[in-house]
């Protein structure tokens, strides 16, 4: 017999997981807000991190899906994965060229970094805090 169970994640973990994506976040923003370049370089920054959000949240949904057995098709789950690193590409290409001190560079990258991470952690906390439809406590391996 085999003990299948249902645990939330702890309000430890979803606290810091906020905590993570909020200081990514507002901090990547707070750098571009007081960043001495164009307007449109800052729409460049800020539409890149908008969308390596939107993408490591495809990827952690599409993933999960597919761990649990929900269909999700080869080109979406592929266009997920590679819109995340083409996010990641994207930054490392701007601030390559960017001219920023190093430092501001760095602060830039783990910033970006740490919103990514911190949205990953939202997303699977959110899906974990509702129990699953289909769940039994106890399955007996033998029917």
């Amino acid at each position: 017999m085999q003990q299948n169970t249902y645990q939330k994640p702890s309000n430890a973990f979803i606290g810091a997981s906020w905590v993570a994506t909020g200081a990514g976040i507002i901090g990547y923003l707070i750098g571009l807000n007081y960043a001495n370049i164009p307007l449109n370089e800052k729409g460049y920054y800020f539409t890149v991190l908008m969308y390596g959000l939107f993408s490591v949240i495809s990827v952690q949904k599409s993933v999960r899906d597919r761990l649990e057995g929900v269909p999700v098709t080869d080109i979406y789950y592929g266009l997920s994965w590679f819109s995340t690193l083409l996010s990641i590409t994207l930054l490392a290409v701007g601030l390559w060229n960017a001219s920023f001190l190093l430092s501001e560079k760095g602060f830039y990258a783990f910033a970006f970094l740490l919103a990514m991470f911190g949205a990953i952690a939202v997303q699977k906390n959110t899906r974990d805090s509702s129990p699953p439809k289909n769940l039994n406590t106890t399955r007996d391996e033998n029917n």
